[in-house]
C-alpha cells in the first residue's frame, strides 16, 4: 500500500512537471484598487507532534496579530487555511495539491523534511513558495528547491556545532543513532564530513526505522554497546526519541564512561512537554543537547509573556520552532506587501491539458501556476525586520544569518546552559550577539564550555571509547623471524617470546581495562617478513594491530598510527675491520699532508715577516745575510715549542707574534691530542668510511630481508638495485662480509642499530663505520586513529620512566662485549678545513702589518731622499730605487743620527750666512756714511 501511494504520488509529480508546454493566463482574485481584499495561504504539519502543537499556537496568533496591524497589508487580509497531514507524508502532498484547487499563493510548512523533498517539486512547477520552519535537511537545496524556503536554522550548523563539541573535548571516533529517513540520513552524512574536517569520523551508523518497536531499538543498542566507541550522537524525530534513552538506561548504557549528545529535537521535547515525568528525566541525565539561539528582545518578551494565555491551560510549552513559526507568517506578510507595492498582482495560469485528468475526486484540472510566484519569492528573500528570533533576514545561499546554537546539559529535574556555537567564533560561554561585532577568534584558547556532568554523575570528562565488549579478540600481527630471535621468536601458534613481546606484555598491564588479544604469526618461517606488508594488511583488516621489531617509517606512519617508540634505532653500516698497528713515521698521521704543508709555509711567513719589522730596529736580527737567513728559520720554528729567544721591539712585531703564537697554541694542542689518540688507543681500519663511500663505489652491499633499507637504498640514495644483496641469518651476513665483494659476498651491510649491535656482540671481526645515518625507532602498529594506539603510548613511557623497559632490554639483549669493543676505527687525520680560519686570521694580521710598515718606510724615505736630492742632485728612478733598498736595509738609528746631523750642519750653514750678510751691512753703511761727511765737506769749502 506503501509503495502504491509513493508511485501515485510521483505519477502526480511527474504529469505536473510534463504539462506546463500550454497554458492560458487567468487572472484571479483579482480588484479595481490593485489589491485584493484577502490573500489566501496555507499550512501544512502534524498538529499533534511536539513541533506541531506549538507551532499552531503560534501561527494562529501570528495570523491575528498581522490583520490586526493597519501598518501592513493594508485593506487586506491574510486567510490561513491548515491543514492536518497527521504524521503521513502522503496526506502532506494531497493537501498541498489541493491547496493549489484555491488559489494559494504561499504555503507555511511541511513539518517534515522527508515530505518537504517532495512537494518542493510541486511548489517549483506551480511556482508557489514553500516556507518550512521545521524542515532542516541541508540537501534541501536552493539550487534545486528554488521555491523551498526555510525559515529555521540549517541542519548543517547543528551539525558543525556538534562536530566543535567532539573535537573540543578531544574524541576522535563517535557512534550515530538516526532515523533512517531523507532527515536522517542526510544530517548524519552532514555530521560525517564536518567530523573529517576535524580529523574525526563516524565510527558505526545505527539505523532506526521511522516508526521503531522497543525490540528494535534494544537490537541496535545492543550492537552499539559491543562497539569500541562510547560517543552517542543521536538524531530522531522528538516523538519516539525518549524512547532511546529508555531503552539505554534498562540497558545500563547511561552509567559512567558514556556520552550522549541528541540534536535540537531533545531541547524541544524538553520545552513543549515540561516537566517530564521523573522516569523520563531520569532516562536522561548527563544528555548534552542543542537548542536554536535567539537572542533576547522585548518582542521576545513580550510574546513569551502572552504565551500563557494564548494555551489556554494547556500544557503546551514555547519551544524555538513555535518562535520561527511565528516569525515565518510576518515574513510572509512583510513580502507579500512589498509584492503589492510593486505592483504585484495575484493571478494564476490554467493548464490546457489539465482535462485529461479531471476525472476523480482530486480535481486535478484545477491546479493552476501563480504568475507573481517569482516576485513573491524575490519579495521574501529580501526581507529584513526585527522579530522574536532577532534580526530575521537571508544571506546569499539562502539560510538565516548569525546560525547559534544553545548547549545544554540535562541535570536533575531541569536543565542548564554550558555555552553557545556560532558559526563566527565557535565555542563560547559568551552571549553570541556580544561577538559578532568583533574579528572571528578560532583559537584553541578562546573555545571554551562550561562543567558539564556527564552519564553517571561525574564531572570528569570521559575517556570516550572503551575496548569493545564483543567477546572478539584482537588479532595481533607478529613478523615470524628468522634472524635475531631474541626480538620475536616464534615456537609454535602460542609459544611467541621475546623482547617485543615483552614489551607489548609490559605496557597491557598497565592498561586500566582488559584487553583479549591474540597473536599471529606472519611469514613463512623461511624468511624474514616485510613490515610494510605486515603494516599494510592492518589496513586491510586482516589484523587488528602489528607488533614486533617494526621501524616507524614515513611511508608507514600513513597507513597506520604507531605508538611511542619503545627503542632508538636506525640504520648503520658494518663492514670487516682489522688492526691499525703503529709504525716509525706514525707521529705524520695526526695531520694530513696538505694541512703539514701548509702549517710549514706559515712558520716560514710568519719568521720572515717578523724579520722585515725587526730588520731595522733590532740587532738580534741584523747582520750577515747567511746570519740573518739562520735567525729567520730559527725563530720561525722554535715558535712551535715556544722556545724563542729573540726579543721584539717593533709595535707590529708584537702583534704578529700574540697572534701566531695562539695558532701555534691550537694547532699543537690538537696534534698533541689526535697522536696520543693514535698512539695510546687501539686503532681499526677499514676500506669503508660511511654510507658515502658505499653511495661513491660500485660495490655490492648487504641488507636484512625484509627490512626497510633495501627501499632507503633505491629510493633515497639512488644505489642501483642490482648491487643490493639480500642476506638472512646472521651467519649469512657474517660469510658475505668475509668473502668481500670479490669472492661473491659484500662490501658492507646496512642494517638497524639494534640488529647490528646484537651482531657484533660475538663477532669482532666487523665493526659500524660511519655515522648513523638515519634516525627512527620502533613502534607498534594500530589502526588509524585508534585511541588504543595513545593509550599504549602513555604505557610505554610509564615502563621508561620506572626502568622496566630498561631492565627488559636487559634481560634479551644484554650480551658480553666485544675484545675489540674499547677500539676505535682509525682516527680521521686532521684536515685543513678544520684550521683555515686561524691561518686566514694570521696570514690577513701579516698582510696589514707589512702593509703599515711599508706606508712608514714610504714617508721617513720620501723626508730622507729630499735631503739626499738637494745635496747630490740625484733624480733617476734606477738610483731612487737602489738608494731606497739601502734605505730599508740600513739600521734606523743611524738614520735618524745621520738626518740629526745634517739639521745641525744646515743650522750651521745658515748662521754663516747670517753673519756674512751683518758684515756686509755694516761696511755698506759705513760707506755710505763717509761719502755724505765728504760731502758735505766740500759743499762747504765752495761756499
Amino acid at each position: 500500500m506503501k509503495q502504491q501511494r509513493q508511485q501515485f504520488t510521483m505519477n502526480i509529480i511527474l504529469w505536473l512537471l510534463a504539462s506546463m508546454t500550454v497554458c492560458n493566463c487567468l487572472p484571479l482574485n483579482a480588484n479595481v484598487s490593485g489589491r485584493p481584499a484577502v490573500v489566501n495561504i496555507g499550512a501544512i504539519f502534524s498538529f499533534k507532534t511536539v513541533i506541531g502543537k506549538a507551532a499552531k499556537i503560534a501561527i494562529e496568533t501570528a495570523i491575528e496579530d498581522v490583520n490586526s496591524n493597519p501598518d501592513i497589508l493594508p485593506g487586506t487580509k491574510l486567510i490561513l487555511q491548515m491543514k492536518d497531514s497527521n504524521y503521513s507524508g502522503f496526506m502532506a502532498v494531497v493537501e498541498a495539491l489541493l491547496f493549489m484547487e484555491s488559489d494559494t499563493v504561499a504555503i507555511i510548512g511541511p513539518q517534515s523534511s522527508v515530505t518537504a523533498h517532495v512537494i518542493s517539486h510541486i511548489a517549483n512547477v506551480l511556482r508557489v513558495p514553500l516556507l518550512s520552519f521545521s524542515s532542516t535537511d541541508p540537501t534541501l537545496s536552493p539550487i534545486q528547491f528554488p521555491f523551498f524556503v526555510r525559515t529555521a536554522q540549517n541542519d548543517l550548523y547543528q551539525m558543525s556545532a556538534i562536530a566543535e563539541i567532539i573535537d573540543h573535548y578531544e574524541w576522535r571516533e563517535v557512534i550515530a543513532i538516526y532515523e533512517d529517513d531523507d532527515h536522517g540520513r542526510n544530517g548524519i552524512a552532514a555530521l560525517g564530513d564536518k567530523l573529517a574536517e576535524r580529523r574525526c569520523r563516524i565510527s558505526y551508523k545505527a539505523r532506526l526505522s521511522p516508526e521503531p518497536t522497543r525490540d528494535e531499538i534494544t537490537d541496535v543498542l545492543v550492537k552499539v554497546a559491543l562497539r569500541e566507541s562510547r560517543i552517542l550522537v543521536v538524531h530522531v524525530p522528538g516523538s519516539w526519541g525518549l524512547k532511546v534513552f529508555s531503552v539505554a538506561q534498562y540497558l545500563g548504557m547511561l552509567g559512567t564512561g558514556y556520552v550522549w549528545i541528541a540534536t535540537n529535537w531533545l531541547s524541544t521535547v524538553l520545552e513543549t512537554n515540561s516537566p517530564l515525568s521523573q522516569d523520563a528525566m531520569d532516562d536522561i541525565q548527563g544528555v548534552v543537547t542543542l537548542r536554536m539561539y535567539t537572542p533576547d528582545s522585548q518582542l521576545k518578551r513580550r510574546f513569551v509573556s502572552r504565551w500563557s494565555n494564548l494555551t489556554r491551560g494547556k500544557p503546551i510549552g514555547l519551544n524555538t520552532y513555535s518562535l520561527y513559526a511565528y516569525d515565518t507568517v510576518w515574513l510572509l506578510a512583510h513580502a507579500i506587501n512589498g509584492f503589492f507595492n510593486q505592483g504585484g498582482n495575484i493571478s494564476f495560469l490554467n493548464n490546457s491539458r489539465a482535462s485529461e485528468l479531471s476525472e476523480g475526486n482530486l480535481h486535478l484540472d484545477a491546479l493552476s501556476v501563480f504568475q507573481g510566484g517569482n516576485l513573491l519569492l524575490d519579495n521574501i528573500l529580501n526581507v529584513n525586520m526585527k522579530g522574536v528570533t532577532g534580526d530575521f533576514r537571508f544571506t546569499s545561499d539562502r539560510n538565516l544569518i548569525h546560525p547559534a546554537f544553545e548547549i545544554i546539559n540535562v541535570i536533575g529535574t531541569g536543565y542548564r546552559r554550558v555555552g553557545y556555537w556560532s558559526n563566527h567564533s565557535g565555542l563560547s560561554t559568551a552571549l553570541p550577539e556580544t561577538l559578532w561585532e568583533k574579528p572571528p577568534n578560532r583559537s584553541s584558547t578562546s573555545q571554551m564550555l562550561h562543567g558539564v556532568v556527564w552519564p553517571g554523575q561525574t564531572t570528569q570528562k570521559p575517556r570516550g571509547w572503551v575496548f569493545p565488549n564483543s567477546g572478539r579478540h584482537l588479532k595481533i600481527g607478529v613478523p615470524h623471524r628468522v634472524s635475531y630471535r631474541e626480538f620475536v621468536s616464534v615456537r609454535g601458534p602460542d609459544a611467541i617470546t621475546g623482547y617485543c613481546i615483552d614489551v607489548f606484555t609490559a605496557a597491557l598491564n598497565l592498561l586500566p581495562y582488559a584487553v583479549p588479544y591474540k597473536l599471529i604469526p606472519f611469514g613463512d618461517g623461511r624468511k624474514n617478513p616485510s613490515g610494510t606488508e605486515l603494516v599494510r594488511l592492518i589496513t586491510a583488516g586482516v589484523f587488528d594491530a602489528a607488533i614486533g621489531d617494526i621501524a616507524i617509517i614515513t611511508n608507514r606512519t600513513k597507513m597506520a598510527d604507531f605508538t611511542q617508540p619503545y627503542i632508538e634505532s636506525g640504520l648503520v653500516v658494518v663492514a670487516p675491520v682489522w688492526r691499525k698497528n703503529s709504525n716509525a713515521f706514525a707521529f705524520l698521521r695526526p695531520f694530513t699532508g696538505r694541512m703539514w704543508a701548509v702549517t710549514a709555509i706559515f712558520f716560514l711567513l710568519v719568521g720572515t715577516v717578523v724579520w722585515i719589522l725587526e730588520h731595522r730596529m733590532n740587532d738580534e736580527f741584523r747582520g750577515p745575510p747567511r746570519r740573518q737567513v739562520v735567525t729567520i728559520l730559527w725563530f720561525s720554528f722554535s715558535t712551535w715549542f715556544f722556545a724563542h729567544r729573540e726579543n721584539t721591539v717593533s709595535v707590529l712585531g708584537r702583534i704578529i707574534l700574540i697572534i701566531w703564537l695562539f695558532v701555534v697554541l691550537i694547532i699543537n694542542s690538537s696534534y698533541t691530542a689526535s697522536l696520543t689518540s693514535i698512539l695510546t688507543v687501539q686503532q681499526l681500519s677499514s676500506p669503508i668510511k660511511g654510507i658515502e663511500t658505499l653511495v661513491s663505489s660500485k660495490d655490492p652491499i648487504g641488507y636484512q630481508q625484509g627490512s626497510f633499507a633495501r627501499n632507503y637504498l633505491i629510493d633515497d640514495l639512488k644505489i642501483d638495485a642490482s648491487r643490493l644483496v639480500a642476506l638472512n641469518s646472521p651467519e649469512e651476513c657474517a660469510k658475505a662480509l668475509k668473502d668481500g665483494p670479490h669472492k661473491g659476498g659484500v662490501a658492507a651491510m646496512v642494517d638497524d642499530r639494534a640488529y647490528i649491535e646484537l651482531f657484533l656482540s660475538t663477532r669482532c671481526e666487523f665493526s659500524i663505520v660511519g655515522q648513523e645515518f638515519t634516525k627512527n625507532g620502533w613502534g607498534f602498529a594500530f589502526p588509524r586513529d585508534s585511541p588504543l594506539a595513545v593509550d599504549m603510548s602513555t604505557a610505554i613511557l610509564k615502563l621508561s620512566e620506572n626502568g622496566d623497559l630498561q631492565r627488559i632490554h636487559d634481560k634479551w639483549l644484554l650480551r658480553r662485549a666485544c675484545s675489540y669493543q674499547g677500539a676505535k676505527m682509525e682516527v680521521d687525520r686532521l684536515q685543513l678545513r678544520s684550521f683555515w680560519g686561524l691561518f686566514l686570521m694570521c696570514g690577513l694580521a701579516c698582510l696589514i702589518a707589512l702593509f703599515l710598515y711599508f706606508l712608514k718606510m714610504v714617508r721617513q724615505y720620501s723626508r730622507h731622499y729630499s735631503e739626499e736630492s738637494d745635496l747630490s742632485g740625484q733624480s733617476s728612478r734606477s738610483a731612487r730605487i737602489q738608494t731606497f733598498l739601502s734605505f730599508v736595509d740600513e739600521k734606523e738609528e743611524e738614520v735618524k743620527s745621520r738626518s740629526k746631523r745634517r739639521q745641525m750642519e744646515r743650522s750651521s750653514n745658515r748662521t754663516d750666512d747670517g753673519s756674512n750678510s751683518t758684515s756686509y751691512s755694516i761696511r755698506r753703511n759705513s760707506e755710505f756714511a763717509s761719502n755724505k761727511s765728504l760731502g758735505a765737506t766740500t759743499n762747504r769749502g765752495e761756499v
